[in-house]
């Protein structure tokens, strides 16, 4: 397999999250919006089901986005974009934080993590709770940094701490925070 994800980098998980229901539905809510972040050491990922214990696990509609990844280092950059301070990455409900990685080049891409191999998928697109769970404006923010929605191939455990991902693609650490603009197609 890493012939075929030939290139390689040191990362960090910096967060991991299971959760076992679907908490931002609907219009945002205060109350909600306070309840704690359910916060892993690790989660365990089965191949074509997703994360054990978390809301979309053996979803058949969810099956090719049942494990979501973004960019620390977005939230960083809308942090700062929006004057907030520190944000807490988690909070976009995304399952696997990573520090160290353009996760937005991983669209459409092969690669692993600590050797659990994800087929990278769609944006992961943010919602109008971010406004509220980050800061007001996080929403508008996050548009084109939001993560990737990812299909688990192989069994595996993610822990966080350093990590090694493995891609199909070069990636440029430097650009983990920057937004990916959409691309138009012709009507």
């Amino acid at each position: 397999m890493s012939e075929d994800l030939p290139y390689r980098y040191d990362v960090e998980v910096v967060g991991l999250l299971a959760s076992p229901e679907h908490r931002y539905d609907g219009r945002p809510d205060d109350a909600v919006a306070a309840l704690p972040v359910e916060r892993r050491d690790r989660v365990e990922v089965r191949a074509g089901l997703g994360i054990v214990g978390d809301r979309y696990f053996g979803r058949p509609a969810h099956r090719d986005a049942s494990v979501t990844v973004i960019a620390a280092e977005a939230l960083d950059a809308l942090a700062a974009e929006l004057g907030s301070g520190p944000l807490d990455p988690l909070a976009t409900r995304r399952n696997v934080v990573l520090r160290g990685a353009e996760v937005e080049a991983l669209r459409g891409q092969p690669f692993s993590l600590d050797g659990v191999v994800l087929a990278g998928g769609r944006p992961a697109n943010p919602c109008a709770w971010l406004d509220l769970v980050l800061a007001p404006g996080a929403h508008r923010g996050m548009r084109g940094r939001g993560g990737v929605r990812c299909a688990p191939r192989t069994d595996g455990v993610l822990r966080l701490g350093p990590a090694v991902l493995r891609s199909a693609v070069p990636l440029d650490p430097a650009r983990a925070g920057d937004a990916v603009t959409p691309v138009r197609r012709p009507r």
